[in-house]
């Protein structure tokens, strides 16, 4: 065998030579670098968006009228079913009015009695005005029947006055609605005696077309809008702000568009809250006064607004956000951020991002600070349509 290995070449001896040199090293080489990760990034770019505050509220009657007796006597008849919808000067109770028809009949009759003296007191006095020319009569006796004249027309005034309270006090039997809506329960039946403006209603009417709806904002909200307002950030159109509203837990929401009445001038002291009053129409009565609803205002447009997708936003322990941003050399890094109002399936931006930044929106498992990223436009960011409105 010796001799068989000597006849081979010399090439192929040192071939053999060198890989047996190797068999006998332990070392390896180094394994090539990975590549970059990829991750799906979008660019920032400015957009024009609605912004709408979402507030909790409750119904509220447009107009509330408690009914109450203005005389007293008893109740002879009511003439409504509760529940029911009563129309304007629509009667609703009789209290018995043979008292105060009495009292109507003597009032005419001192009436009566006054024009009549009146009536003799102005005869004598038109004939002293012919005597005292011809000083058949004294002065004095002619001043004394003007006097006797003029406190006869003042009875007869009174006595006018009289008969005016009686009719008014007559006319207090019948108890009218004093507006149209729905009448609720009565609190007293026929052969209940009532007092002129007790303090217990005799029943309550709604009008519940249109409708309110009462909505509390913070007061921090109230005047942090107002100086994005006065800034020009956001612009406010001429007409009163459009309002949405949903029912039953926010799952329901309501099929005729409200729009915001006022806003009250007061904090509340105890909740620092400020009431903000929409008003709705109540076509089919939908809606009834005390219901908890939420309301969505419409607050203004923001034309160069900066918004980024959810998902891209990470969530840092002490509260803040923060967003990883693509440098030019392909390179991510962190960037604090500050967010605003919810538009949809976006955050909206409201400091640490400008127009053209690349941001991370998927892959962010992969990436840590200053590593190199293959970025790829994010393919569920650019299926999605925007949603231009904020919660």
């Amino acid at each position: 065998m010796i001799q068989t290995f000597a006849r081979l070449p010399s090439v192929t001896l040192a071939v053999l030579t060198a890989l047996a040199v190797a068999g006998c090293d332990g070392s390896k080489s180094a394994p090539p670098p990975p590549p970059p990760a990829e991750v799906g990034t979008v660019i920032v770019q400015p957009e024009r968006v609605s912004l709408s505050t979402e507030l909790p509220g409750r119904t509220s009657a447009f107009r509330v009228a408690e009914v109450r007796p203005q005389v007293s006597g008893i109740v002879i008849k009511r003439l409504f079913r509760e529940g029911s919808d009563v129309k304007a000067g629509e009667q609703l109770y009789q209290i018995d009015p043979a008292t105060y028809q009495a009292t109507l009949n003597s009032a005419k009759a001192d009436l009566a009695k006054a024009e009549a003296n009146l009536k003799s007191v102005k005869a004598k006095a038109s004939r002293y005005a012919e005597l005292v020319t011809i000083n058949a009569i004294s002065k004095q006796e002619y001043d004394d029947i003007v006097a006797s004249q003029q406190q006869g027309e003042a009875q007869v005034a009174s006595a006018k006055a009289g008969v005016d309270m009686a009719k008014i006090n007559l006319d207090y039997t019948k108890v009218y609605a004093p507006i149209g809506g729905r009448i609720g329960r009565s609190s007293v039946t026929e052969g209940a005696l009532v007092t002129a403006n007790q303090a217990a209603q005799l029943a309550s009417v709604q009008q519940l077309d249109p409708i309110y709806v009462d909505v509390t904002q913070s007061s921090a909200e109230v005047m942090k809008l107002r100086a994005a307002i006065a800034s020009g950030q956001i612009r406010q159109g001429n007409n009163a702000a459009p309002v949405s509203l949903t029912v039953e837990g926010g799952e329901q929401a309501y099929g005729q568009p409200g729009e915001l009445q006022f806003s009250d001038v007061t904090v509340d002291q105890t909740t620092g809250a400020v009431t903000l009053r929409a008003i709705f129409p109540n076509p089919n009565l939908d809606l009834l006064p005390g219901l908890f609803v939420r309301a969505r205002i419409s607050q203004g447009v923001k034309e160069q607004a900066i918004a980024v997708p959810q998902q891209a936003v990470v969530r840092t322990p002490d509260g803040g956000a923060m967003v990883w941003v693509v440098d030019t050399d392909s390179k991510v890094a962190p960037h604090p951020v500050k967010t605003g109002q919810a538009l949809g399936s976006k955050w909206l931006v409201t400091d640490g991002l400008q127009a053209g930044d690349q941001i991370v929106v998927e892959g962010l498992q992969k990436i840590r600070p200053g590593a190199p990223v293959k970025p790829v436009p994010a393919a569920s960011t650019a299926a999605a349509a925007p949603d231009q409105k904020a919660r």
